[in-house]
């Protein structure tokens, strides 16, 4: 698996995800306090620098998803059909996560059948802890509430 590339602005979104906490950063602006993501060092919307880390229920809805065929990236290739989903917060539909939805959080990522994916499934974040050459990381992968 491919890891993610980290930034001073993400490092805190997977220190938490380590923590299995899904959180979003926000503005501490008392007159804002929208949430924002991609994490960045000041507010789309007021411009403030001041952020904190908001815990999010972890619940979502399916905003769009796609099986890649040919996979994309060779490292995946073995587990094709996968899916690719951008999942909406029920906090914010705004903020929107891309992952990928499977059977159970260390489920390969061909766990779910392409057939039980459809725009608006409700789902719920789960994490797992995935080994690279370098070293090891926990992601936020996505179950569907109803099996």
């Amino acid at each position: 698996m491919l890891a993610p590339v980290t930034d001073d602005d993400g490092a805190p979104f997977w220190e938490y995800a380590a923590r299995g906490e899904l959180r979003v950063q926000a503005c501490a602006t008392p007159d804002c306090g929208r949430l924002r993501f991609p994490p960045r060092p000041c507010c789309p919307h007021c411009h403030s620098f001041d952020s904190e880390w908001r815990r999010m229920s972890g619940r979502g809805r399916i905003w769009s998803y796609v099986f890649p065929h040919p996979p994309l990236l060779p490292e995946y290739a073995a587990q094709a059909p996968y899916n690719a989903v951008v999942v909406e917060l029920v906090e914010d539909p705004l903020i929107r996560l891309v992952g990928n939805v499977v059977a159970e959080p260390d489920a390969p990522l061909d766990s779910v059948a392409p057939e039980r994916l459809r725009i608006g499934a409700r789902v719920q974040v789960a994490f797992t802890r995935t080994s690279t050459e370098a070293d090891a990381m926990t992601v936020p992968r996505w179950l569907l509430e109803r099996a």
